[in-house]
């Protein structure tokens, strides 16, 4: 197994505190993303169901696509109202043109897009969404980017912001068959303890797979900065971003 896969699949050794410490999306990321008329929404790579429960609320029938086990056992325990089955982006279990959307949500960069662009335009009615959304930690603020540090690791730079641009704008493969590409950023706030912070930072992929020693020094690096920042404060108000992007189904030939 790579250290890409790894991290990709690490997640679920820590599926509950993902659940509980990652930030949802707000709702007008949400509102951008789901087309007008959705019936049939898939939620591919959908993890604990955070942006599935997202779509629960808007779309008559919910579809959540998740490899791993334990992700899925976390999504199902506390997601009711949706069809949860395996599968990836590469590979939905699901029939030609049945969806009105689909939407991947933090988890795009770890999927083939090659492979999972046709397949998602497969799964997709004619005229169909495709969503992305990333909601997390606005590192583009310096003291939020301040906190990830891991021992034998450069710290997150403002550069990250632009890694993210870059995924907003990756070439779609060809053959075309979507149009209608539109990108938008969503900033917000999330009040936290500092303790939810710090432990929110745990569930990310660099600090699932480090040692339990780096580990330990990076997450305690972490509690030190927002201690300097926020003397004996019981809340903070975490800056947060929805990276989103999405295009529409173009009609099938003949």
């Amino acid at each position: 197994m790579t250290d890409r896969q790894e991290r990709a699949m690490s997640f679920g050794s820590v599926a509950e505190d993902y659940d509980e410490l990652r930030p949802e999306a707000p709702r007008e990321a949400v509102d951008w993303l789901i087309p007008d008329g959705c019936e049939v929404a898939v939620d591919v790579g959908a993890g604990t169901g955070l942006f599935t429960r997202r779509l629960v609320s808007r779309v008559a029938r919910v579809v959540a696509v998740e490899p791993d086990a334990r992700m899925r056992k976390v999504l199902t325990d506390r997601t009711n109202g949706v069809r949860v089955v395996e599968g990836r982006g590469e590979s939905i279990p699901l029939p030609d043109a049945s969806a009105d959307a689909v939407f991947v949500s933090s988890a795009w960069h770890w999927m083939d897009a090659d492979r999972a662009v046709p397949e998602i335009g497969r799964v997709l009615r004619d005229g169909g969404r495709f969503g992305l959304i990333w909601t997390s930690r606005d590192r583009d603020v310096d003291w939020v980017r301040d906190l990830e540090r891991l021992p034998g690791q450069e710290p997150c730079e403002a550069g990250s912001a632009e890694r993210f641009r870059q995924r907003l704008h990756f070439d779609l493969p060809e053959p075309r068959i979507f149009d209608n590409v539109a990108r938008e950023m969503f900033r917000f706030v999330r009040t936290m303890s500092a303790d939810d912070v710090v432990a929110m930072l745990g569930t990310y992929s660099r600090a699932i797979v480090a040692s339990e020693a780096d580990r330990a020094e990076g997450l305690a690096h972490a509690r030190a900065t927002l201690a300097a920042r926020f003397p004996g404060a019981d809340a903070i108000d975490v800056p947060m971003r929805a990276w989103c992007w999405r295009a529409d189904r173009l009609a099938r030939e003949g």
